[in-house]
């Protein structure tokens, strides 16, 4: 793909793309996140097996990985650090806990974990492996998402609940609002028919982050007022591609990006 086939919009405007990042070049600075409340699922050294083949495959020396747990409160369990063997030993560390869950408020410690941390040429990218129930957070949904969307991260979940979530509401509430998140963000909500899914699923997200375009422009609308400003993305020569990006973002003083 080149920079001209790409036509990027914000809220109607056509922009005039500065930057392409090459597929899989970038840096990626990423936050995990488990859940290791009450609602934790049964075989958890799995999901952590799962996750170390997933941290194996896409780390490269630029990179960081942070890990969040989310329980009654979110517990930073590792700073984001660029050393793998730091990392792998942090997921080994992790225990489930029966705890309460405070979803929301640990996506927040996230995004904010990656603001503080990441420069302009970087995808911050959370990736969360829960249910999306929540029973104790501070905040809700809107500002979950409020704050990804200011930290420009890609949000990716993989729900362990399979098919029977359907059957809960709180446990459908928890899927759907995850999926809210991977939507507005351009990334992917993962629902897992079975355990033994998540190696092939944390797959499928590492052939993602490693087939990404980040494209960055300039604002034709300066002020940095704190509205939201919606992106449209297209490709208009391939129309047998299926583009996901973020849907908008809140200004900074930098150059936007998606």
């Amino acid at each position: 793909m080149r920079v001209e086939d790409f036509v990027v919009q914000e809220d109607g405007t056509p922009v005039q793309i500065a930057h392409m990042g090459e597929p899989g070049q970038t840096r990626l600075d990423v936050v995990l996140l488990f859940d290791v409340s009450g609602s934790v699922f049964a075989r958890f050294d799995f999901e952590q097996q799962a996750a170390t083949a997933f941290l194996k495959a896409i780390f490269r020396p630029s990179d960081t990985v942070a890990i969040l747990c989310i329980a009654t409160k979110p517990e930073v369990v590792l700073r984001p650090t660029p050393s793998l063997a730091d990392s792998l030993a942090g997921l080994a560390r992790l225990k489930p806990s029966g705890a309460s869950t405070a979803f929301y408020d640990s996506l927040i410690a996230a995004a904010r974990l990656l603001a503080g941390t990441a420069d302009p040429d970087t995808r911050r990218v959370q990736i969360v492996l829960s249910d999306g129930e929540d029973n104790i957070s501070e905040h809700q949904l809107a500002d979950a998402l409020r704050e990804v969307q200011q930290a420009d991260c890609l949000f990716y979940s993989i729900n362990p609940g399979g098919p029977s979530i359907r059957l809960n509401k709180v446990s459908l509430r928890g899927q759907q609002g995850m999926e809210e998140l991977a939507a507005q963000t351009g990334g992917y909500a993962f629902l897992a028919e079975k355990l033994q899914d998540l190696e092939a699923i944390y797959g499928r997200i590492a052939v993602e982050l490693q087939s990404q375009y980040l494209l960055t422009y300039y604002s034709p609308d300066a002020k940095a007022d704190g509205s939201f400003r919606r992106i449209s993305v297209r490709v208009p020569g391939r129309p047998e591609l299926r583009i996901r990006s973020r849907q908008g973002y809140y200004p900074t003083r930098s150059p936007s990006r998606h």
